[in-house]
């Protein structure tokens, strides 16, 4: 494991890892009982981007951010299936003005830096984590991959 990064990780999709990694988004909003199970709640921990990632989500993510003035990187640009920095976790809040907060709860994170991405598998909660095989990490789906632009000639002599 790298040894500038914590032992413990919280899992993170995206592209909302990414934007607590590289935007400083200063919250991540919990269940009640998700943060009830995070033990110890404060201190240094790695940011685990989650293997997972919608259309659905990348794009209502991804309007959300703009509203703030922050242009998400493409789908396929975003890291998926390993650490991709850390921050420290100093409370939780149940109440909030901050745009980030959606509730019921949220983690308040700070001073969040990236890292090299580390390949791992993820799990729910707090979880100690190790470098796992590059082979865990997941493709780009079709949806992510950037579409043809139909509007150059045809290649086979056809033309528009």
């Amino acid at each position: 494991m790298p040894t500038d990064l914590p032992s413990l990780a919280l899992s993170v999709r995206q592209p909302w890892a990414w934007a607590t990694v590289h935007v400083g988004k200063p919250l991540e909003n919990r269940s009640a009982a998700m943060v009830r199970h995070l033990h110890p709640l404060r201190g240094r921990r790695a940011i685990h981007a989650a293997k997972g990632m919608t259309r659905e989500e990348y794009e209502d993510a991804r309007e959300f951010m703009r509203g703030l003035g922050v242009e998400c990187p493409a789908p396929a640009d975003l890291k998926r299936g390993g650490i991709i920095g850390s921050v420290d976790v100093v409370g939780v809040v149940s109440r909030s003005d901050n745009p980030w907060f959606f509730g019921p709860r949220a983690l308040v994170l700070d001073d969040p830096r990236p890292c090299e991405f580390v390949p791992a598998i993820g799990a729910l909660g707090y979880f100690a984590w190790s470098p796992a095989d590059p082979s865990i990490v997941p493709g780009p789906a079709r949806w992510m991959l950037p579409r043809a632009d139909h509007s150059s000639p045809d290649l086979f002599g056809g033309g528009r």
